[in-house]
């Protein structure tokens, strides 16, 4: 053996060539399509099934030996459904928004009314005019602060105390109140003495929502008069023989006498509150028109064991 021959045992065997698969690009470029349209974000459910179904159906006829124009064709029909549904679900998402504008607009109009500002004032007109702006979350989280300042200027954390200082009962039989009415023990007074005859009738808390609101907004002293024309107001509203005092100081409370049926009650009072009406008050040299909302509760008399339950009710 020589040394060419010995040589050549250390040599590996060259390796024989294995042809590749070649894939179909067919199936390939179905299961594209078809993992692109999975892909795509559903905005609007019927739109989205049809766009499913029409890219579907398309997608099955790229057969083999397809002649490549016939391909292109397809192809272009297929990108013409990712465009359509592309454009509806942009027109829809546009509608979506600017319906969401219109409510939040609708909504933060409504909330002022409620608490009496309206939108007249230059903050409430900017800040409503914002909503139609409101583009990514960071927009409507900034939009959000902002409204919370305009509501509550004076801080979140006097808010507690305040709606304490607004529900804690009056004792007292002065009429040395907001409200220009006796006091609560007065009321408590009388009450024991209708029990103790027998009589009949209702209990009716009038509650004032907002004033803590109106506080923030433009002092006690706007209170003091919106709760002085509201007690003006429902105190010419009731009967001679019925009976209002002050509870607290967003609460009224009336003793109704005679009355048996509480469906008559509840649609006097109910008729009576829809007559609220506005208070002007004068902020500075500005004269402004304030409403406190009014909303009521009924008990019929007969069910309180004795007058102490009235701190119960409320």
């Amino acid at each position: 053996m020589n040394l060419k021959q010995m040589a050549g045992w250390g040599q590996g065997q060259p390796p024989e060539k294995k042809e590749l698969a070649v894939p179909n690009s067919e199936r390939c470029l179905t299961l594209l399509i078809e993992g692109t349209a999975l892909n795509v974000p559903e905005i609007d459910r019927e739109a989205f099934q049809e766009f499913r179904a029409n890219v579907g159906r398309l997608s099955m006829q790229i057969p083999d030996r397809l002649p490549d124009e016939e391909k292109l064709s397809l192809i272009r029909t297929i990108v013409h459904e990712f465009e359509v549904y592309r454009n509806s679900g942009e027109k829809e998402l546009r509608e979506c928004k600017s319906a969401w504008h219109v409510l939040a607009t609708t909504m933060l109009r409504e909330l002022l009314t409620s608490l009496g500002m309206g939108t007249g004032s230059p903050a409430a007109t900017l800040i409503a005019a914002k909503v139609a702006d409101l583009e990514t979350a960071e927009d409507v989280r900034s939009w959000r602060e902002e409204l919370d300042t305009f509501l509550h200027p004076a801080g979140m954390g006097e808010q507690g105390e305040r709606g304490t200082s607004l529900t804690a009962p009056d004792r007292t039989t002065a009429n040395d109140n907001a409200a220009g009415l006796r006091g609560g023990g007065l009321a408590v007074e009388h009450l024991k003495r209708l029990l103790a005859s027998g009589g009949n009738g209702f209990i009716v808390l009038f509650k004032f929502s907002c004033l803590d609101m109106i506080t923030q907004r433009f002092g006690s002293e706007a209170v003091q008069d919106c709760l002085m024309a509201a007690s003006a107001f429902l105190t010419s509203a009731l009967h001679s023989e019925d009976a209002i005092y002050h509870w607290s100081d967003s609460t009224l409370l009336a003793i109704l006498q005679g009355r048996t049926q509480a469906e008559m009650i509840t649609a006097e009072l109910q008729r009576i509150v829809s007559q609220n009406r506005e208070t002007t008050v004068k902020i500075g040299q500005r004269l402004i028109m304030l409403r406190i909302p009014i909303t009521f509760e009924v008990t019929p008399i007969d069910r309180l064991h004795d007058a102490d339950d009235l701190y119960k009710i409320t």
